[in-house]
């Protein structure tokens, strides 16, 4: 991934809204959710959603498919998967980590 892919993927999830809409929609998985749905679940207005919807699309970070009638947002999990992998890729010197610690005290990685 090159830097600027990773700084518009960073940028468009650096927004609480976009964030919450993104981790829907990664736990709904490769089904994807309508913006009905969407806009159901996370209590937003059609035009609200639309316009942070267009923002995780051109951010590569989701794709829209059309079912008939029915648009479904999906997550692009590789293009997430590589976001992930260009933030870590440096981690622990270069070595893989061994294990890593979730606790909100932990500060790094057990290499």
């Amino acid at each position: 991934m090159k830097e600027n892919t990773a700084v518009a993927a960073l940028t468009a999830l650096a927004h609480e809204t976009r964030l919450r809409i993104f981790r829907a929609l990664v736990g709904a998985g490769p089904d994807g959710l309508t913006p009905t749905a969407l806009a159901a679940m996370l209590g937003l207005t059609g035009s609200n959603l639309s316009f942070h919807l267009k923002e995780l699309t051109v951010a590569g970070l989701v794709s829209a498919e059309r079912d008939g009638r029915q648009l479904f947002y999906r997550p692009d999990i590789v293009h997430m998967n590589a976001l992930v992998g260009y933030l870590v890729d440096h981690c622990c010197q270069g070595e893989a980590c061994l294990s890593v610690s979730l606790s909100p005290a932990a500060k790094s990685c057990a290499c």
